[in-house]
């Protein structure tokens, strides 16, 4: 298969959360290869520097790399404005960073409920609240925000992950109208399973397992990191100009 590029995002400065593994080193790749300056952010310390040193001879752009605790407000907002001054106003932002720990309802804590907000939407709508200013600066820009199936099928050991990202929609279609006379554009992404390492590793260790979720899809492949890239790219990419305020769901057609 072949792959669109997109010429308009060469040079332009992209700011990933959560960007050291999984779906997030996909998105970084992604950029990386369409020619963006990308900065990511992740608290994998080993992990983005080793992406960020895979990178730096075959992209445009080496990757900029800052260790961050995302669900720490002030971290976060530092990081975002060392990407400012060392790279320039940010164009685009995909609010990637998430944990889809499994929880006991009658076991959730009020503590293990906010840590749990912290790092699945809280961050989103700081980061946000921070980017905004520069991509207002520049003209425009766009933010992609990652939510997920699981709150629209109802997931048992998901509540709170769930709820995080059904805010995360709510959160997005509110920003939209707000920055949208600045040529803002906020949209979301909400994957079915994605076959990422942790994923395999954690909760679908065996073919089976796999199989029986690709079974409830119309399309009888696995979704792979790479496919949720290709839709934040484009989301990114002044080819969707004109796209705002709107959650795709990438899950194979899932029933």
């Amino acid at each position: 298969m072949s792959f669109t590029k997109y010429q308009s995002l060469e040079d332009r400065i992209v700011l990933i959360s959560g960007g050291a593994s999984g779906i997030g080193e996909a998105f970084v790749r992604g950029f990386a290869d369409n020619g963006a300056r990308v900065a990511f952010l992740d608290l994998q310390e080993e992990a983005g520097h080793a992406l960020a040193k895979s990178l730096a001879g075959s992209a445009r752009h080496a990757p900029l790399f800052i260790r961050c605790d995302v669900t720490r407000t002030d971290e976060l907002k530092a990081a975002i404005a060392e990407v400012g001054r060392k790279l320039g106003p940010v164009a685009a932002l995909i609010n990637n960073a998430a944990n889809d720990q499994r929880q006991t309802f009658p076991d959730v804590t009020p503590e293990t409920f906010d840590k749990t907000m912290a790092v699945n939407f809280r961050h989103v709508y700081f980061a946000s609240q921070a980017v905004v200013p520069q991509m207002v600066e520049r003209g425009g820009g766009s933010i992609v925000n990652m939510s997920s199936i699981t709150w629209q099928v109802g997931v048992p050991e998901l509540m709170g992950y769930a709820s995080a990202k059904a805010a995360v929609v709510g959160f997005t279609h509110s920003l939209a109208r707000e920055v949208g006379k600045h040529r803002i554009r906020v949209n979301a992404i909400a994957p079915g399973l994605v076959l990422t390492e942790k994923q395999q590793r954690l909760w679908y260790p065996t073919a089976e397992k796999v199989a029986a979720v690709v079974k409830n899809q119309f399309l009888p492949d696995t979704i792979m990191p790479a496919d949720i890239a290709r839709l934040a790219l484009f989301l990114a990419a002044d080819d969707s100009r004109m796209i705002t305020k709107q959650t795709f769901n990438v899950n194979g057609g899932r029933a």
